[in-house]
């Protein structure tokens, strides 16, 4: 049975006291008004996650995420992050492939390849994201986009690895720009991207696999993108850092 997920990613935002106070808000406020078992996944810039890790404590269902990480070990790799410093502070998950990374950092598909198999080898969870642009969608192109990331992103995996693998659909047309891709629009996307893994490994794999809508989710339109058949939650970017927002983003499962 697949998780419903709603990771917020906080992107480069918030200083250390102001990421605490939002973390132990968002920890306390779920304790309080949560009473679906949705996880939540907390992810901050890499400074506040052993604080914030330690705010959430033992608690069933907030889990730490990172931004981003290397593909490699170790080594003179100056500014990079490793997998093993990522889980030596009790991180969870690892965002691969934000659009972000891949638009103004240059990430590539053979790139993301190797940080999902990074992430996998050190025993954590990839949040794998793929997603078209304006100019593709209009050109009917989001599909062959969608398939062409993912394909060459994660399919090298293994069915034991894949299932181990979140994936979130960010349309990037709809990254905070205000514009949300209507529930339609979310639901075939993330059919299609179900389809993609069925043919690949089997239906149940598929089945198996949280699939999240990462654009423009906020309080408003949460519940309705949440009950579309094959939309399993949120990569939540600034409603996350408000959190009465993402609270109630949360219990819209």
């Amino acid at each position: 049975m697949r998780k419903n997920i709603a990771a917020g990613n906080w992107k480069m935002n918030l200083d250390l006291d102001a990421g605490k106070k939002l973390a132990s808000e968002v920890i306390n406020m779920t304790a309080d008004e949560v009473s679906n078992d949705a996880e939540v996944i907390l992810i901050p810039p890499f400074l506040h996650i052993t604080s914030i890790k330690q705010l959430a404590g033992s608690s069933k269902n907030v889990f730490v995420g990172a931004q981003n990480c290397s593909n490699e070990a170790s080594g003179a790799f100056t500014g990079e992050i490793s997998v093993e410093m990522l889980k030596s502070v009790g991180v969870d998950y690892v965002v691969v492939g934000h659009s972000e990374r891949r638009e103004i950092f240059g990430e590539d598909d053979a790139l993301l390849a190797a940080k999902t198999k990074a992430v996998l080898a050190g025993g954590l969870k990839p949040i794998f994201c793929c997603g078209e642009k304006l100019e593709s969608r209009e050109s009917d192109q989001h599909f062959a986009i969608n398939k062409e990331q993912i394909e060459k992103g994660i399919f090298g995996l293994s069915k034991e690895e894949i299932l181990k693998v979140v994936i979130a659909y960010e349309p990037v047309w709809a990254i905070g720009t205000g514009v949300t891709a209507s529930s339609d629009q979310a639901q075939e996307m993330h059919a299609y991207i179900r389809g993609l893994i069925a043919d690949k490994y089997d239906q149940e794999t598929a089945d198996s696999i949280s699939i999240l809508y990462g654009g423009s989710v906020k309080p408003g339109n949460a519940e309705e993108l949440f009950s579309q058949p094959d939309v399993d939650g949120g990569l939540v970017g600034g409603a996350s850092l408000k959190s009465r927002d993402f609270v109630d983003i949360i219990k819209a499962f």
